[in-house]
């Protein structure tokens, strides 16, 4: 498995694909995704030549003194490790900016509060965006 920063047209679709089949509720638009570069590391991630995951790490901000660590894995690819790979490689990356650790997961995404969860992750909210129907968990590490 290889993973790549975002950066030309076709990881950024890549990396949208992802997101977007993952997060229904919260579709980006390849402006948003622009704009979030400007801030977050966003990352794919393939075997060989096929896509299977994307990644999100996210600084701490105003909003939250914990780095923001997301791996995401499409649903056919779920359990063969392509998960543990990038969620590790998303803390090595996010060890550089801070040692607190969370993750957002849509509610409805079992799989991936399941794995969070396993890997040490406690649920500390559930909070619903504003228009959304299906609540967002967050999780800390360690908590």
């Amino acid at each position: 498995m290889r993973i790549v920063p975002v950066e030309d047209d076709a990881t950024l679709l890549d990396w949208q694909r992802v997101h977007n089949e993952i997060i229904p509720t919260a579709p980006l638009s390849v402006d948003d995704i622009r704009e979030r570069l400007t801030r977050n590391v966003l990352e794919v991630a393939y075997d060989g030549d096929v896509l299977v995951g994307c990644s999100t790490v996210r600084p701490p901000s105003d909003e939250t003194a914990a780095v923001t660590v997301i791996a995401r894995v499409l649903p056919e690819y779920r359990r063969r490790g392509f998960g543990d790979a990038i969620y590790q490689h998303c803390l090595q990356r996010g060890q550089q900016l801070g040692d607190t650790f969370e993750t957002h997961i849509l509610a409805s995404n079992e799989d991936g509060v399941r794995f969070a969860k396993a890997h040490g992750f406690v649920e500390v909210e559930t909070y619903l965006l504003p228009g959304d129907t299906i609540p967002f968990v967050e999780l800390r590490l360690g908590e």
